[in-house]
């Protein structure tokens, strides 16, 4: 993906004495007190941010924060707490500013944080005044927010169309790399595992993963439709009998290509969905009417392990049980081992995957994990985001 990145403006000595606008993705958990509890995208954005300070640049940092109403600044919506881990993370003052769009003041070496750019009207909409406005106030545009690069906003889309540069931070330009390695010029085998509750929620994922991939491996609430869709018994277990036929659509897609969606030979039951229910792992062919199927079972998980181990890249997107729960866990954790052990290059994304990674301890074995969800999976759909879209188009000289 031809763009232009953040590093080689730095290495240039481009950036000295230049207004650097970067658009962050700094929307961390709070608790009621509005104390920050757990800070891995703070983290994230400073290389960035240490990059363009050390390149000597007047650097300007934003975020949005929580679901604010335009034009209503509340004091929950605040980046203050933001702004001070920051400031403690750099090592030096991080000011915040409020009524920023009519200008900033801002020296070489110093950063200041813009507040919750969401409250500014005509952010989501990508108001094209508004864009224009804050595109003025710097020199070098830079999108590191890759959470967010699914959505056309003002701050991630109307100002790398208006700014006399744009160009991608160190974050967003890794995860196009490891996006660009694992589906567009992947090692083959291509396996893939795509787990969720609905396929419905995943179906154009599946659609798009089956024209590409050579093993698709479905879990959760996916695997038991994808099971129907085998004329397999699932009880009373999450599924949508209505997608049956997509579900059949998608294995023979996969099928015309050599390719193969694998379908759980056993499974583990359940009566009720609780985490002191007892476990009955049963061949996928025995589900009893009144039965929960709440994991892959054992011979599944070693066949679908050894698939992974033989990988020359894993895309993962979804635990296949409900690993929360330590009766029904074994599955997820026999794949994200094997994931770990493997010599193929991985990609994870999604919040509930990032958890099984964080319970099972495997992140340094991970190829690269993924800091957007929404984005993650709109990628693995196919589609091109508007924030890479757009850096494109400038690196073009659009």
């Amino acid at each position: 993906m031809n763009i232009i990145r953040l590093a080689d403006l730095a290495q240039s000595g481009s950036l000295k004495g230049k207004r650097v606008f970067i658009r962050a993705d700094l929307n961390v958990p709070m608790d009621d007190a509005g104390r920050i509890t757990e800070d891995t995208r703070i983290r994230a954005s400073v290389p960035g941010i240490l990059m363009a300070l050390k390149a000597g640049a007047a650097v300007m940092v934003t975020s949005h924060l929580g679901r604010p109403t335009e034009g209503e600044f509340k004091a929950e919506d605040s980046l203050a707490p933001v702004a001070q881990r920051l400031s403690e993370l750099l090592g030096q003052p991080v000011p915040l500013l409020a009524n920023w769009v009519h200008g900033v003041e801002v020296e070489a070496g110093q950063v200041v944080m813009l507040e919750n750019c969401r409250v500014n009207v005509g952010e989501k909409k990508n108001s094209e005044a508004l864009s224009r406005q804050m595109a003025a106030l710097c020199d070098v545009y830079v999108n590191d927010a890759f959470g967010t690069a699914h959505r056309a906003e003002a701050t991630t889309h109307g100002m790398a169309r208006f700014a006399p540069v744009a160009c991608a931070g160190p974050l967003l330009s890794a995860e196009i790399d490891a996006i660009t390695k694992a589906l567009a010029a992947p090692k083959r085998p291509l396996v893939a595992i795509v787990a969720g509750s609905k396929v419905s929620t995943k179906l154009t994922i599946l659609q798009a993963l089956a024209q590409n991939v050579d093993q698709l491996i479905v879990g959760g609430g996916i695997a038991n439709t994808f099971m129907l869709a085998s004329g397999l018994p699932i009880g009373k277990s999450l599924a949508e009998p209505d997608l049956v036929d997509q579900a059949r659509a998608v294995m023979a897609a996969m099928q015309a290509r050599g390719a193969a969606v694998p379908i759980p030979t056993d499974v583990v039951t359940a009566k009720t969905f609780s985490a002191d229910a007892p476990a009955t792992i049963k061949a996928a062919s025995d589900v009893a009417d009144d039965d929960l199927i709440l994991d892959i079972g054992p011979h599944t998980a070693q066949a679908l392990a050894k698939q992974l181990g033989a990988a020359g890249t894993i895309v993962w997107n979804g635990p296949v049980g409900v690993f929360e729960m330590a009766a029904f866990e074994n599955g997820t954790r026999t794949l994200a081992m094997a994931i770990a052990d493997s010599s193929a290059f991985s990609i994870a994304g999604g919040g509930d995957t990032l958890a099984a990674i964080a319970k099972y301890g495997i992140e340094s074995k991970v190829g690269y994990i993924s800091t957007g969800g929404g984005a993650f999976l709109e990628v693995l759909e196919g589609k091109t985001l508007p924030a890479f879209e757009i850096l494109m188009a400038r690196a073009k000289g659009a």
